[in-house]
């Protein structure tokens, strides 16, 4: 599939030179800052000084108040505690950082509970409501699930339960009676910064807490990996605070493991690299996340919360197993949906894709979706049908609002929700027919032909050279990368392919490029079926791409990673 490549936000070479000059940056690095508002001394230094000081005051929060005096009292009075959480990696993040949080205070009085996916799906259920409470909880505070749960918690009421909210999705029209709800996206909620996942919520919460206690700042900044890890996976924006909580949990993540990260990081075979953001998406997160879609998510708390190395290293090979289970099953399942797609629905001419089927597995049809974006970049609903209901993910590209779209299908769902970019939905079996039917009139109607050509935004164009030693620690420096501050995208032309390009891996492209003299590695994943194209127009070829250091056999090497190449 063909890409625009794009160079926005240019900026005039006087106000590149001037800021260059002032922070005695390259011209390349300052015409990056620029594009991200970087664009005075002061600003670069919040940027590059990612301090714990510019975290903002818990209290700002809307009902911070209520829920610490709350909590306070129920420490106090020993009251049963249950953590109550999702079984994504948000979710089993703030969980284990909540346990660890409040069993260093008050022992056993506190436990957990993630919901099995399969058996009662997201969110506060009343089965176990109703279960702890005869066990004698009489507080639930909710992480990353909650704000939308307004039956279930006016059923933990009636059973003398109170509730506490640490959500960060957006709230419905009615909120549900809990003592207080931690949501910096109600209307109302003055707290500065909205962006944070729910596992920043419930750090923000504690901080609350710890600072009402007069308890150090120290222990809690200890449960930063904790909060990286979560947030990292939940692909929240990584600015204001959520860089400043992810730049410090990645140093405790690299320099002092906590006995489960450390046993994850062996059994995934990363263990002696830097761990990055982008690690933590794409090989740490996917292994935390594959119990719960495969089957019990309190296996992930228990390896986050361990307290030897051998008991971790023992939950880390449970995790790894699953993860195999949930990629067998992952390919399993794009190959059918891709044969779905190409035979059925003419993914080339459609401007959306929805596909269903019996048995698919609940637990990867949104990563499958996904996967079906990149294939054809149009949004896609994959529904699995089991025993007459549908569950299904969504996923959408940058110019359709899919969240919106299924909303205005809402007569025909049993429940949905999500945001701009992924949605979830249930709906009767019957009905998915004519769900379809609107939910591609709107795609239809929505969607122009250019919005279903994937652009490739580029910070700036250079030539290899230009990568020395000073640009590369300034470049790393710029991190953690994600997303609103995203790895740069650098663009290249007339790059000679030097030697036989070669397909590694799993269908991987990788090469050597060379300009006027400069040589540097490639690799393009996922890219093998384009060698051809890397040897027309005699191996010249122009590349949109990131540097990265690499790690191999123990070396390290600074490499060209393509994002595309014409």
């Amino acid at each position: 599939m063909k890409s625009r490549w794009v160079i926005d936000h240019e900026f005039d070479d006087e106000a590149v030179d001037h800021l260059a000059k002032e922070l005695a940056v390259p011209p390349v690095l300052s015409r990056i800052l620029l594009k991200r508002g970087i664009d005075s001394f002061d600003k670069a230094r919040t940027y590059f000084r990612p301090d714990l000081e510019r975290l903002h005051d818990p209290f700002l929060m809307k009902g911070m108040d209520v829920a610490v005096d709350r909590l306070h009292q129920a420490l106090s009075n020993g009251e049963k505690i249950l953590v109550f959480g999702d079984y994504d990696v948000d979710g089993v993040c703030g969980s284990s950082l909540l346990y660890l949080a409040l069993s260093r205070l008050v022992g056993s009085k506190v436990t957990y509970y993630i919901p099995d996916r399969m058996k009662e799906g997201y969110g506060l259920s009343n089965g176990p409501i109703k279960e702890y409470a005869d066990k004698g909880v009489t507080l639930i505070l909710t992480i990353d699930c909650g704000v939308t749960a307004v039956e279930e918690v006016k059923y933990a009421n009636s059973l003398g339960v109170d509730v506490v909210i640490c959500d960060h999705h957006e709230p419905g029209e009615e909120l549900p009676p809990a003592v207080s709800i931690l949501d910096p996206k109600q209307k109302d909620c003055p707290y500065p910064f909205k962006e944070l996942a729910g596992v920043g919520v419930g750090f923000k919460y504690m901080q609350g807490l710890f600072s009402r206690l007069g308890l150090p700042a120290s222990d809690l900044e200890q449960l930063m990996d904790i909060v990286a890890i979560g947030s990292c996976a939940d692909i929240v924006p990584l600015v204001d605070e959520n860089r400043i909580l992810v730049r410090h949990g990645l140093d405790l993540i690299n320099y002092n493991p906590r006995f489960g990260i450390k046993a994850l990081l062996e059994s995934s075979g990363v263990d002696r690299k830097e761990i990055t953001a982008g690690l933590i998406v794409f090989v740490v997160a996917p292994r935390i996340n594959a119990v719960g879609r495969m089957g019990d998510a309190r296996r992930a708390v228990s390896l986050v919360t361990a307290e030897s190395l051998q008991r971790a290293r023992i939950l880390a090979k449970e995790l790894e197993k699953a993860n195999q289970v949930r990629r067998n099953v992952d390919e399993n399942t794009f190959k059918e949906a891709l044969e779905i797609a190409e035979n059925r629905l003419d993914p080339e001419n459609a401007r959306s894709l929805v596909l269903y089927k019996r048995g698919w597995h609940p637990g990867v049809i949104g990563i499958v979706a996904s996967r079906i974006v990149e294939r054809f970049y149009r949004p896609t609903i994959m529904i699995s049908v089991v025993d007459g209901m549908g569950k299904a993910s969504a996923r959408s590209v940058s110019n359709f609002n899919i969240y919106e779209a299924i909303k205005a299908c809402s007569e025909f769902l049993s429940a949905f929700g999500g945001h701009k970019y992924a949605a979830g939905l249930t709906i009767e079996e019957e009905k998915i027919p004519a769900f379809i039917e609107k939910f591609t009139r709107i795609a239809d109607e929505q969607l122009v032909p250019e919005d279903l050509v994937p652009t490739v935004k580029l910070d700036c164009e250079v030539e290899l050279k230009d990568f020395d030693d000073r640009l590369i620690r300034l470049l790393k420096l710029m991190g953690p990368f994600g997303p609103l501050n995203l790895r740069p995208v650098f663009m290249s032309r007339n790059l000679k392919v030097v030697g036989d390009p070669a397909i590694v891996g799993n269908n991987h492209l990788k090469m050597s490029l060379e300009q006027n003299g400069t040589r540097m590695s490639a690799i393009g994943f996922n890219m093998g079926d384009k060698i051809d194209i890397v040897q027309e127009n005699n191996g010249r070829i122009d590349c949109a791409y990131v540097v990265e250091e690499n790690y191999w056999n123990g070396r390290k090497e600074l490499q060209i990673r393509l994002k595309d190449f014409r």
